[in-house]
């Protein structure tokens, strides 16, 4: 039977959301080939979890993921989940389209991508999407990846352009009725404090800031967060992996293979884990879920097995004093709310 997952309302609008969802970048081939009867399987499988926030964007698989995403949900009541894109990116037809190959994707779909973040750019984002998930409404947008892990000396532009064009058309879409909140997308503590704030915003969608082994942000963008009103969605609550696999030498972490000081504070709270009888992933997802502005998280899976764990992790038991445990060998900040 389908869980009943408990809803947070996101900043001071009316759209409230379920604290566990599903994030779909995973379906557009990142780490590797996702078949679409697993992708199906998938999808279905956190539906009859009970999982009814889901996430995806274009670039995931350069629009495969919101392909694969709009047709395992397009057949259900549309009132019954919430569904959020992003915005920042414009798909096209690649330059050379018999020689491209993605330098991010291990598949995906064979279109180059540009970046703009500017009023046309994401109204056409926007319509891009609708067409390519199949489904005419979406929830929520999210200005996507406006940071210094995807842009270097343009990002003086980029930022001018979102606060003078782009911020306009999501605003516009929201007064229209046509979406019910406007967020952006974070994925370093520098982004979290210098960009998320240039614009009015209902929510952040923070990728590795904070985790269960990064709370750096704790004190100055989630502080922010609370401060404003600003809710916070957690985009990578598994730290892009390395928090529901294992501290090992093929461990990913920021989306690339984990270096070993990461590796090392992994096994530092994999041994606290042990002395508790804590799942690490369990440990990972009711963390982020305990800090004030936290309204969900949504963590990815390529099979339904990855689905089942993630919800068996979200509602296994976790003794009071792993926390207080953790923070003792100081391995959360002492200051970080717990569950």
């Amino acid at each position: 039977m389908p869980l009943d997952f408990e809803r947070r309302r996101i900043g001071k609008t009316s759209l409230s959301v379920p604290v566990l969802g599903f994030g779909s970048a995973h379906l557009g081939e990142l780490y590797g080939l996702v078949t679409e009867a697993d992708s199906l399987a998938t999808i279905d499988a956190a539906w009859n979890s009970g999982i009814r926030l889901f996430d995806t964007a274009p670039f995931y698989g350069l629009g495969l993921a919101e392909h694969r995403l709009g047709f395992g949900l397009r057949h259900r009541p549309r009132r019954d989940y919430v569904l959020t894109t992003k915005v920042g990116r414009v798909l096209e037809r690649p330059f050379d389209p018999p020689a491209f190959k993605s330098a991010m994707w291990k598949g995906g779909l064979p279109f180059q991508h540009r970046f703009d973040y500017s009023y046309d750019g994401f109204m056409r984002s926007y319509e891009q999407s609708l067409m390519r998930l199949g489904i005419n409404t979406v929830d929520a947008l999210v200005i996507h990846d406006l940071d210094s892990l995807f842009h270097q000396e343009e990002i003086g532009h980029h930022k001018r352009s979102l606060v003078t064009s782009g911020i306009k058309a999501l605003e516009e879409l929201k007064r229209r009725g046509e979406i019910s909140a406007i967020g952006m997308g974070v994925n370093t503590k520098e982004a979290f404090e210098t960009i998320a704030p240039i614009v009015d915003l209902d929510f952040v969608l923070v990728a590795m800031p904070y985790t269960l082994i990064d709370q750096a942000s704790l004190h100055t963008g989630m502080a922010e967060c609370v401060k404003r009103g600003v809710s916070v969605l957690i985009g990578s609550p598994f730290a892009s992996g390395i928090l529901v696999s294992d501290s090992g030498a093929a461990a990913k972490y920021a989306y690339a293979d984990a270096p070993e000081d990461v590796r090392r504070r992994v096994r530092e709270i994999e041994a606290a884990c042990r002395t508790h009888n804590v799942k690490l992933p369990a440990a990972a997802l009711q963390f982020v879920l305990a800090h004030p502005a936290v309204v969900a998280e949504i963590p990815g899976a390529v099979k339904p097995s990855e689905v089942e764990q993630n919800v068996a992790s979200f509602m296994a038991p976790i003794p009071a004093d792993f926390w207080v445990d953790l923070k003792l060998q100081g391995l959360i900040d002492s200051d970080a709310p717990v569950p």
